[in-house]
């Protein structure tokens, strides 16, 4: 099971596991209270996408597929993730404001879509 959380919200036991996927450590806020279970800053969109979206709202769908592109990159990551969730709980973290548009979002429509078929 795949869930979203921000970084700044508490953890809870429903969380799982713990998964950082910004490139960028998210501001404000400790590891301790972060209390992610792994960081995976390589799956993140690239500093040049990110830099790009700078998570304006016009730009969301060319963000989406940019992203998707750059996904192809890491897909053994991709697999893990999927393979994952299939056994446990994983919570995607992000810092992002925005909670329907942000890397997170595309990362695990991409997971779902990879569970469901081959990832495209």
């Amino acid at each position: 099971m795949l869930r979203l959380k921000r970084v700044y919200e508490p953890a809870e036991t429903e969380d799982g596991r713990r998964i950082l996927v910004d490139r960028l450590w998210p501001r404000g806020i400790s590891r301790e209270s972060a209390r992610i279970d792994a960081w995976l800053k390589e799956i993140a969109p690239s500093d040049q996408l990110r830099r790009w979206f700078g998570h304006a709202p016009e730009r969301w769908e060319e963000f989406r597929s940019r992203y998707r592109e750059e996904l192809r990159e890491h897909a053994p990551l991709v697999e893990q993730l999927r393979n994952e969730a299939g056994d446990t709980t994983i919570t995607l973290l992000f810092a992002a404001h925005d909670s329907e548009r942000n890397n997170a979002v595309v990362l695990k429509q991409v997971i779902e879509s990879y569970q469901k078929e081959s990832y495209v």
